[in-house]
């Protein structure tokens, strides 16, 4: 079954990051529903939101990677509703 998953990424060095970072999402593309990339660039982060519809192994699969990344922090929320 899909859920609804709202993932939350803070690049803390967007300069060294955001290219892998871009290059995962592009490959889930796919299960993505909206996108939402907020340039920090005074702080010296930038902000993205990602809202997807997928299973939950395709959701852990694309957090996981995200979350590899160094200087990547990544939350998720996840729906309890199955869709």
């Amino acid at each position: 079954m899909k859920k609804v998953a709202v993932i939350s990424a803070i690049l803390e060095e967007p300069d060294k990051s955001q290219h892998e970072f871009n290059e995962i999402v592009s490959n889930f593309k796919g299960i993505i529903k909206g996108r939402m990339g907020i340039p920090c660039e005074e702080e010296g982060v930038s902000i993205i939101c990602i809202v997807v519809l997928a299973e939950m192994n395709t959701i852990n699969s694309l957090t996981g990677k995200l979350g590899n990344i160094d200087n990547v922090l990544v939350k998720t929320s996840i729906s309890k509703k199955e869709l």
